[in-house]
C-alpha cells in the first residue's frame, strides 16, 4: 500500500478513502481505484494536427497506472471520463499500448464513465474488455460521473474540471498545484468530490474557495489539506 506519510485519508459518504499523490482516489472497502481525465493519446492527437509535442506520454501514464493498481492491489478501476483524448488517439501505437496494458491486468475490472472527450474519441475497442457506462453510475455510496453535478442520495465523484489550487505566501509568492476538491453535502444533495487530472499532459483550472469546500493539494509526492482559505 502507498505509505501513510504521502497520502491523505478522509471520510466521504461514511466510508474511508485515500487521496493519493498519483492524483487518484482509493476506496479500500470496495477495492476500487478512481482516476479522472487520463486523456490518453493527447500527444498523438496534437502531433496528428501538426503541433510538435513530445511523444511517450501514453506509455508513461499507463506505467503510472500499472504501479497504482499493483500498489493498492485494486480489483476495480473506475475512470471518471476522458480516458482517450480524441478520435486521433485511437492510433495503432496508442491502441497497441492499451492492449498490452490490458493484457497485463486481465483480472482487473475496468469501467469507463463516458466524458465529453470520450464522446468525440469513440468508445475503446471491445477487445480491451472495458465496461462503458453513462453518468451518473452508482457504485456503493458514490455516484460516478465525469461532469460535476449533484445527487440527492449518493456522493458524486467527478473529474472534467482538472482542479487546481493556488498557495500564497509572503512576498507575493504563489504556487499553483493540482488539487482534490471536496464540497460538503448541502441541502438536498450528498456532496461532491472532484479529482485532479490523472494525465500528465493536461492543464488545470484554479478553483475558488467556498462554504463547505475543502482543498487537498498534490505536490512533491504528497497530498495535504490546505488550511483555511486557499
Amino acid at each position: 500500500m502507498t505509505g501513510a506519510s504521502t497520502t491523505t485519508t478522509t471520510i466521504l459518504a461514511g466510508t474511508e478513502v485515500h487521496l493519493l499523490p498519483e492524483r487518484a482516489l482509493w476506496w479500500p472497502e470496495g477495492r476500487t481505484l478512481f482516476i479522472a481525465d487520463a486523456h490518453l493519446g493527447k500527444a498523438d492527437t496534437f502531433r496528428a494536427r501538426g503541433l510538435p509535442v513530445p511523444s511517450g506520454t501514453t506509455r508513461d501514464n499507463l506505467a503510472r497506472l500499472s504501479a497504482l493498481v499493483a500498489s493498492q492491489e485494486a480489483a476495480r478501476l473506475v475512470v471518471l471520463g476522458d480516458f482517450l483524448h480524441a478520435a486521433e488517439a485511437q492510433s495503432p501505437g496508442v491502441l497497441a499500448s492499451l492492449a498490452a496494458w490490458r493484457a497485463a491486468h486481465a483480472a482487473l475490472d475496468v469501467v469507463l464513465v463516458r466524458g465529453n472527450h470520450d464522446s468525440h474519441a469513440g468508445d475503446p475497442p471491445p477487445a480491451l474488455g472495458i465496461a462503458i457506462v453513462d453518468e451518473p453510475w452508482p457504485l456503493g455510496p458514490f455516484a460516478c460521473c465525469h461532469h460535476p453535478q449533484r445527487h440527492p442520495a449518493l456522493h458524486v465523484l467527478a473529474g472534467h474540471v482538472h482542479p487546481a489550487v493556488v498557495l500564497r505566501g509572503p512576498g507575493r509568492d504563489a504556487l499553483r498545484l493540482p488539487s482534490f476538491v471536496v464540497d460538503a453535502a448541502a441541502g438536498a444533495d450528498a456532496g461532491v468530490t472532484l479529482l485532479p487530472a490523472f494525465g500528465e499532459f493536461t492543464g488545470g483550472q484554479t478553483m475558488a474557495p467556498g462554504p463547505g469546500r475543502r482543498f487537498f493539494a498534490v505536490g512533491g509526492g504528497r497530498v495535504w489539506a490546505v488550511p483555511g482559505p486557499p
